[in-house]
């Protein structure tokens, strides 16, 4: 089992490290006027969106396995979890959900139709860093 957590927490890291960056792309794509340099920042967020989801999928397998030996694999009380876990899991899927709204994101800037200015990409930017410190206080904390 601490095989498995050890593996979920590099995935889950490396995985943050592209939400992380990625929208800092997109606050470059915002302000960019030269085509040149709009397709390089393209690239690289296509490769960056892409490599991000590869991540995102042994990251969720990892935490899966995790939750499965800890809660239900061999539970006589059925497959019940503490609060905070659930909590916890709820979180997670807004991370998924933030993951998919970049690549939509991603996907309007491709079509050159993006509408939002480089302003609300910095906050945008912010919303994985808060994810994950609600993240860390429910796993460290445990308060319910």
């Amino acid at each position: 089992m601490l095989w498995i957590k050890a593996l979920h927490i590099v995935f889950i890291i490396s995985w943050f490290a592209g939400l992380f960056y990625l929208p800092r792309i997109f606050v470059n794509l915002a302000q960019e006027i030269e085509t040149v340099t709009t397709e390089r920042l393209l690239l690289m967020a296509r490769k960056l969106y892409r490599f991000t989801s590869m991540l995102a999928v042994p990251a969720v397998l990892f935490g899966s396995i995790l939750v499965w030996l800890q809660y239900g694999a061999d539970n006589p009380d059925g497959f019940k979890m503490p609060g905070w876990m659930s909590a916890k899991l709820a979180v997670v899927l807004l991370v998924l959900g933030y993951h998919f709204a970049c690549g939509s994101i991603l996907k309007k800037f491709e079509k050159n139709a993006n509408l939002r200015g480089h302003v609300w990409f910095r906050w945008f930017n912010e919303v994985p860093v808060i994810l994950l410190l609600v993240i860390v206080v429910l796993v460290v904390i445990k308060p319910f």
